[in-house]
């Protein structure tokens, strides 16, 4: 068979190969375009190379001889002659002037793309040669975190599903905890995931830190100094008031507060709002100035506003039944022991949209610290949906810790168990930093300049030049880069079944449907479960519920014999939340 061209020049990774002119290939054969793999022989290996440009312009030596040339990125070789071929990244044999270029085989492409062991998942196939399976190595991809990044409606979400289902698959016991924020993915695991949400989730406030909790209770506002001096003055005088009453001892406030040093302000243990508020009560009526005391009132009343608040009830009602809940609360969230759901699916979208971020922060800081006080004995994968959310590149925007917690998992999560999935659609948005940490990308259709050049400079030298190919790749098609896969790889995702389809996926249509029947009942049941999530805790947040009216169990309560001022007293005696 007539070779396909030459080698013309060679420059460190790239080398420059002449199109001959004799061959016989068919047209439809040769097909010498960008992003086609070619095998240039070698006298003691074949490299693989990927066409990056192709030109007839500019002076081509022996034009006679050349139709054209094409500029190529060395990627790697294969070794070990045909009895054995083994594929390895990079290239220590560098090709000479002349060396024979042909269009790569199947068998070839097969050895580049073969699965070097059982930690390997289906994600689809070649867009270069459909009968050749692309192969993603689990171990690379987790222990490294991953990105999945594309447009809107590229089927970034479809990718998530198929990935996270593919991991499911072959390592049915690693913990997969998924931040849905548009409530997406509930039915796309089945039985093996526990879905989450407000009606269901219990995360008491006692497990919020400090600047978790001021932003709770000031909606997301920076919080007033004075107001802060005084939290942080009574929040562990409160959890070692909580300690005390545990332990069965006396509890008297005012002798308690050198007890309470034992505790930090952070220190994960509960503490109670009754306790909290009289400990502000209490400091507030020695002050004779009545400006002073307006300071105490506030805090008192934001305090109060917030526990009232329905749409807060996952982290204030019955927080304390139980007393220190945390075990529990970790088990359940993290899947500890898993009993058959290795998955939590956390629906954010029916959350105050003033502690989103809040809420994201303790889960991923919990997160982060079990792995690290475990010595990550029981991996985990934290999977966070429209990241550039709470990471932003802009430090202006969003929650500092929660970017601090997800930037602690990116930088050292891997080393407790703790592993990254990111998924966003404006990657120039997310944390430099944060992204650099992911070294598998999967990157689907972008449209955004800004984004296109993030991603040019997070890939290695060998695969910008595929980069090219990101605003015209097709639905399912995607570029996948580092440690996780052989070569940068142009491939597309395979089919989904239909349920696993996320649901904005399988069910939204921009067509209503003829069916429906949109009358004043149907905008009246609407306008129901809209004012019951914001209103009365008694009123279902769904027609279909079919959950007992909640019931307040009430803790023990501090008597006036344990020396409480009596005046105060009727401000304690309340059910506990």
């Amino acid at each position: 068979m007539t070779s396909f061209g030459r080698v013309i020049s060679v420059r460190g990774s790239l080398a420059r190969v002449g199109l001959l002119a004799s061959n016989q290939l068919g047209v439809s054969e040769v097909r010498a375009t960008v992003g086609r793999f070619v095998s240039i022989r070698c006298a003691n290996s074949t490299i693989v190379a990927m066409i990056t440009e192709v030109s007839s312009e500019g002076n081509l030596p022996e034009s006679g001889t050349y139709i054209a040339s094409a500029s190529v990125d060395l990627l790697g070789e294969i070794l070990g002659g045909p009895e054995r071929p083994k594929f390895q990244r990079g290239v220590t044999n560098y090709p000479t002037i002349g060396d024979t270029v042909d269009l790569i085989t199947n068998q070839e492409l097969r050895t580049v793309y073969a699965p070097s062991g059982s930690d390997q998942i289906d994600v689809g196939t070649l867009q270069q040669d459909r009968s050749v399976v692309a192969y993603v190595d689990i171990e690379e991809m987790l222990s490294k975190h991953f990105a999945v990044l594309g447009s809107t409606g590229v089927g970034k979400s479809t990718g998530v599903s198929l990935l996270l289902n593919e991991i499911l698959k072959s390592r049915p016991n690693l913990r997969i905890f998924l931040l849905d924020v548009h409530n997406e993915y509930g039915r796309c695991f089945g039985d093996r995931s526990l879905v989450l949400n407000p009606r269901n989730l219990k995360l008491p406030f006692w497990l919020f830190n400090f600047e978790e909790i001021v932003d709770v209770l000031f909606a997301g506002r920076p919080g007033v100094p004075d107001e802060l001096d005084i939290l942080a003055e009574v929040i562990p005088v409160a959890k070692g008031i909580y300690t005390q009453y545990q332990n069965g001892d006396r509890v008297v406030v005012k002798r308690s507060e050198s007890r309470g040093a034992g505790y930090t302000v952070d220190t994960p243990v509960p503490y109670r709002l009754v306790d909290l508020i009289s400990l502000i009560d209490e400091r507030m009526g020695k002050l004779e100035n009545r400006s002073s005391r307006i300071i105490y009132h506030k805090l008192i009343s934001r305090i109060e506003t917030v526990r009232n608040d329905p749409r807060y009830t996952f982290m204030f009602d019955n927080a304390n039944v139980g007393g220190d809940t945390m075990a529990e609360v970790v088990s359940h969230l993290f899947r500890l022991p898993a009993n058959g759901k290795p998955m939590t699916v956390m629906q954010l979208a029916g959350f105050p949209a003033e502690v989103v971020d809040s809420v994201v922060s303790v889960l991923c800081r919990m997160a982060f610290d079990f792995g690290l006080w475990s010595d990550g004995v029981s991996p985990l994968l934290f999977v966070c949906e429209e990241a550039h959310r709470y990471a932003s590149a802009d430090r202006s925007i969003g929650f500092g810790p929660t970017r601090k917690a997800v930037s602690r998992i990116a930088k050292e999560g891997r080393k407790y168990g703790v592993y990254l999935g990111l998924v966003t659609q404006r990657p120039a948005e997310l944390d430099a930093t944060i992204i650099s940490q992911c070294n598998t990308l999967f990157a689907m259709r972008l449209a955004n300049e800004r984004d296109q050049s993030l991603l040019r400079a997070a890939v290695s030298d060998a695969a910008a030049n595929l980069l090219s190919f990101v605003p015209s790749l097709g639905s399912r098609e995607v570029l996948a880069f580092g440690e996780g896969v052989a070569l940068p790889t142009r491939l597309r995702f395979k089919e989904v079944p239909v349920h696993q389809l996320p649901r904005s996926e399988a069910s939204i249509s921009t067509v209503p449907s003829a069916t429906s029947g949109h009358d004043m009942h149907f905008v009246g049941a609407v306008l129901e479960r809209w004012r019951g999530a914001t209103s009365s805790r008694d009123v279902p947040s769904d027609a279909g519920s079919t959950a007992a009216r909640p019931v307040l169990v009430e803790a023990p309560m501090l008597q006036p014999s344990m020396g409480l001022d009596p005046d105060r007293f009727s401000l304690l005696k309340k059910p506990l939340r």
